[in-house]
This record gives structure tokens, sequence and C-alpha cells, in this order.
């Protein structure tokens, strides 16, 4: 089951490098606005931010969802070739693309870390930054037209789903049926704090995300430079989803609030340090904290405080992810300057004071 959930990841994230490297590229080249752009890559986080409701209210996340979830991915990566020069069409397809993924991830994800605990899940998460890496420099190399990046995307798409069945066929939820009775509620209210904490998280990093190329370059650091700092924090990311046994051993809310500040400090160096190569090494070495140990920390966190775990998983990337995501990349445009990244950096420290005893007393009143 390693090597299964280890695949899963490296295709799936894998999806994830051409989707965010290079189909904002792809869709500039064949004539989309800049404004068409932004709404394309808007509809994924605002998906996975309304998906968990609906799973709340009205769904039960089990194998037959996921299974037409599959499906569903299927089909819209296969429409993109007949709707990408159509903004409308695009669209649509967009749509189904990220709300079938906002299904799928986060219901894998909770088997990974149910059958291989937290020594195992790490190592087999590390595959996906492998694989979002090995995405990108190929599509750097092999990208002539736009056919070849839909043609990755199918690609990676039909291995993806390849393995998430063999996932669904061999995997065994003993505790099925006693689980299906207690999954049944949810609150933030159990630890509004680490909510808060995650949304603001994640609005941090829209600065990063977005802007942090944007920004390195107007400093003065080179391109091929800003590349290598990339391609530096995903080794980074990979070593401690290696090795983050020995940190998940510590208690799992300080490990999360811990991060949240390295977090903060991390978007100060860039701030105070724009174009030090040495300081943006540095802060980039970060990245195995504030994205590979904090990840691994919620997961496991949210793992043992809910009964409801897949759909625990689907609100951290829906709340997460998506509203975070959506707000983060917004603010982060209307922000966008010399100061970008010590606001970036009050917001994560935000995020820090929000697991603080004074929110805990706050949930009692809920």
């Amino acid at each position: 089951m390693f090597w299964l959930f280890s695949a899963f990841f490296f295709f799936n994230f894998s999806i994830v490098g051409v989707y965010v490297v290079f189909l904002p590229k792809i869709l500039k080249e064949i004539g989309y606005e800049a404004f068409e752009i932004g709404v394309v890559f808007s509809a994924a986080p605002l998906i996975r931010f309304f998906m968990p409701f609906f799973f709340l209210k009205h769904f039960s996340l089990n194998k037959r969802v996921v299974s037409l979830a599959l499906l569903t991915l299927f089909l819209s990566v296969l429409s993109f070739y007949i709707t990408i020069d159509n903004f409308y069409l695009f669209l649509i397809s967009i749509l189904l693309y990220s709300l079938s993924s906002s299904v799928i991830l986060p219901y894998i994800e909770s088997f990974s870390v149910d059958f291989l605990k937290k020594d195992g899940y790490g190592k087999a998460r590390l595959f996906g930054s492998l694989g979002f890496m090995i995405a990108s420099l190929a599509l750097a190399k092999f990208l002539k037209s736009y056919i070849d990046g839909l043609n990755f995307f199918l690609f990676f798409t039909l291995m993806t789903i390849f393995f998430s069945i063999l996932i669904l066929i061999i995997y065994k939820d003993r505790d099925f049926k006693k689980r299906a009775k207690r999954e049944r509620g949810f609150s933030f209210g159990k630890d509004l704090g680490l909510w808060i904490n995650i949304f603001l998280m994640q609005v941090s990093f829209g600065a990063f995300y977005n802007f942090f190329t944007i920004y390195e370059n107007s400093h003065g650091v080179g391109i091929d430079d800003v590349s290598y700092l990339w391609s530096f924090s995903i080794i980074c990311e990979m070593a401690v989803f290696y090795f983050q046994s020995i940190f998940l051993k510590a208690n799992l809310r300080f490990l999360i609030s811990i991060s949240t500040l390295i977090t903060s400090f991390r978007w100060l160096i860039i701030y105070l340090f724009p174009s030090n190569l040495m300081f943006l090494y540095f802060e980039q070495s970060l990245h195995a904290v504030s994205f590979a140990l904090y990840h691994s920390a919620v997961l496991n966190y949210l793992y043992k405080i809910y009964e409801n775990k897949k759909l625990s998983f689907q609100f951290y990337y829906g709340f997460g992810f998506g509203l975070g995501g959506f707000i983060g990349s917004i603010l982060s445009g209307y922000l966008y300057g010399k100061n970008l990244f010590l606001y970036a950096s009050l917001i994560a420290f935000l995020g820090y004071l929000s697991m603080s005893r004074v929110v805990l007393k706050v949930r009692d009143w809920i």
C-alpha cells in the first residue's frame, strides 16, 4: 500500500505542477486576457471552499462518490481539448475538474494517514513534491504548444485515476460501519483557533505563491536564481516529509503554532533582504517547516480530534487552500509593493496568535 499511496501523490501533484506552473502560460498564449485567466484560477479555490458544506449536510463521502468524482475528473480533463478555445466552456470544464479533485485528494489522503501513520505518510507524501518538481522541469523542456501541455495533463490524470482505483479496491476500512455511525457531526468550535490559523496561514501564502517570482525580479534577482530558489524549497520540503515522524512525536498543536510563527519570520526575511541570495536560500529552507511540517501536523491533529476525518480533511483544503487561497490571491494583488511580505508576515503572526489560549476561551462561548 505504501507504493500505491506514493504513486497517487506523485501523479496527483504532477497535475498540480502542470496546472499551477504552465496553465497560465498556455492560456495567455492562446489569447486569454489577464482578467479571464484570473477568473479561471479563482474557480478552484472557491469550489474547494464550498464543497465540504455539501458533504456536511447533503452527501456522504464514500467510495461510490469518489468513484463518480474520478469519472468526472477524467471527462473534465478530456474536455479541455475541445473547450480551451472558449473561455466560458473552459470555465465549466475547470469547475468540474476542481469539483472532482476537491473530493478525491482529501478522501485518499485520509486513507493514507490512517494506514501509513505518521512515519509512512510523510515518506509517501514527499513523492507528491517530487512529482510537482519533475512535472515542472519536464514541461519546461518539452512544452512546444498548448497541446503538449494538455497531453501531460491528461497522462498525469489517467495515472492518478489508475492508482486511486487500486487504492479503493485494495484498502479495507475494518471499522467502516462503526465510523459511519460516528462520522455525522462536524464543528469548527472544536478548535476555533486552529481554523482561524489555517485560514490566515494560507492568506499569507498568497504573497508567496502569486508574487514571489515577480517580487524578486523587481529587486534584481534573475529568473534562473529564482527557479533555483523554488527548487531548493521543494528539496527541503521533501527532506522534512521523509523525517517528519521524528518531529510529529511532539505536541501537534504546538508544532502548528510554532510552524506559523516561523512562517511569519520567513516572510519578514524576504521583506528585509529581498536581494540577498544567502538570506533568500535560508528563508526558502524554511519551506520545510512552513509547508511540509505544518501540513503534516495539521492533518495528523485533525485526524486525532475529529471522528469525521475525511470531512475534516475536506474542510482543511476548503477553508485553507480554498477560501484562504482565494482571499490571499486577491489581497496580495491589492497590497503588492515593497511592503507586500511585511503584510504577509503580519497576517501569519495573527495566525500564530489565533492558537493562543485567548481563542480557546472564546471557543467555550460558542
